[in-house]
């Protein structure tokens, strides 16, 4: 679960509705597009606020940066049917949302489960894109420790989605002893997120997670710039599958220090700072 580092927005970011031919989405937009814009699509259980510390240096580089919550995520609203979940479904969605933004450069940003969101888009259609990032997101289903542990909140969804605060409470009953405390503002922020999306959504996108073929050839073969970016360990794809994939995308691969999972959080400036010099080689080629 990517963790925001804090929940205030930053003073040149707004919150609002995104209008698309798909319907609304929830966004956080910052910066101008100066040098282009950045679309950045969250993973599993998560909302645009993973981002949050992305904005302000992605802005402040000359980039209008707009993350967003994906149907039926957090505050986008979404249908209870898995259907209306399945990942062409979203990729579409992200093509609406790509064609609601427009103009100029566009880089598409996918984080986790995001990312393969963002792949079947592009394998969708490219045309819309500067370039793809693979943000934290390997060449196919997670680990099989993952899977296991994702069949089993799938599961739990499917018998009490009606009850989303008792499966929250039994999600975090898993968490290590260990485990630092989350800050009070983002504990409460979490549980919030948790029971505003829509449990369809989480039970077909955890499906996907424990399904998802290998369709790296697939997007090797799209002429699209691509960056793979990690951190040094990750619990969901293991660090060398995703120096593996980035070899067979002929990708770019940067490995962010102090991170795990979630860079664009653990550790943003690095993370942002990557992300520009990466779009800048994009579009100078």
């Amino acid at each position: 679960m990517s963790k925001p580092p804090f929940l205030t927005l930053p003073p040149a970011a707004r919150a609002y509705r995104l209008t698309t031919a798909r319907g609304e989405f929830a966004v956080h937009e910052a910066g101008e597009p100066v040098r282009g814009t950045a679309l950045l699509v969250p993973g599993f259980t998560g909302s645009k606020e993973d981002f949050i510390a992305l904005l302000e240096p992605l802005a402040a580089a000359g980039y209008r940066v707009l993350a967003v919550d994906g149907r039926g995520q957090y505050e986008s609203p979404g249908p209870r049917e898995e259907a209306a979940y399945a990942l062409q479904e979203l990729a579409r969605d992200v093509l609406a949302q790509a064609a609601a933004v427009g103009g100029g450069p566009l880089h598409l940003v996918g984080h986790s489960l995001g990312g393969l969101v963002a792949r079947a888009a592009v394998l969708r259609d490219p045309a819309p894109f500067a370039s793809l990032t693979l943000l934290s997101s390997g060449p196919a289903a997670i680990s099989e420790e993952q899977q296991a542990r994702t069949k089993l909140l799938v599961a739990a969804l499917e018998a009490l989605r009606e009850d989303m605060p008792s499966v929250w409470a039994a999600m975090r009953a898993q968490d290590p002893e260990d485990a630092p405390a989350d800050a009070p503002e983002v504990a409460a922020f979490l549980r919030e997120r948790w029971l505003g999306t829509v449990p369809e959504q989480l039970i077909a996108t955890g499906r996907v997670l424990i399904s998802e073929p290998d369709r790296v050839a697939e997007l090797a073969g799209v002429a699209l710039p691509k960056l793979v970016l990690s951190g040094v360990v990750d619990y969901a794809w293991p660090v060398p599958l995703m120096d593996d994939m980035a070899v067979r995308l002929s990708a770019s691969r940067v490995v962010v220090e102090g991170a795990e999972h979630s860079p664009n959080a653990e550790n943003p400036q690095v993370t942002a700072d990557a992300l520009v010099a990466f779009w800048e080689d994009s579009t100078s080629e």
